[in-house]
């Protein structure tokens, strides 16, 4: 069975589900390229693909660059997220 978490209201969120990007958390060592993609995450939509036991939901977001295509995937804790209903 799937691990769920709480969005940043307490709604559950779980794999599969839609959610928003409200904040991230960039580790200080990241280069400026990445950390600029990084922070682009913000905004965002996408779908949650796990989560993790300590309650983390992770997200892949794909960039199509000049070089091709690029992913970065992070872990949001229920305060960096927003469940998004489908239609």
């Amino acid at each position: 069975m799937p691990i769920t978490t709480l969005d940043k209201s307490g709604q559950p969120v779980g794999p599969g589900d839609q959610i928003r990007i409200l904040e991230v958390t960039p580790d200080p060592d990241m280069d400026e390229e990445d950390l600029e993609l990084f922070l682009e995450m913000v905004g965002s939509v996408c779908e949650v693909e796990k989560v993790d036991e300590d309650g983390c939901a992770w997200v892949t977001i794909w960039w199509a660059t000049s070089e091709g295509s690029i992913t970065t995937t992070t872990a949001l804790s229920p305060g960096q997220m927003q469940k998004v209903t489908r239609f």
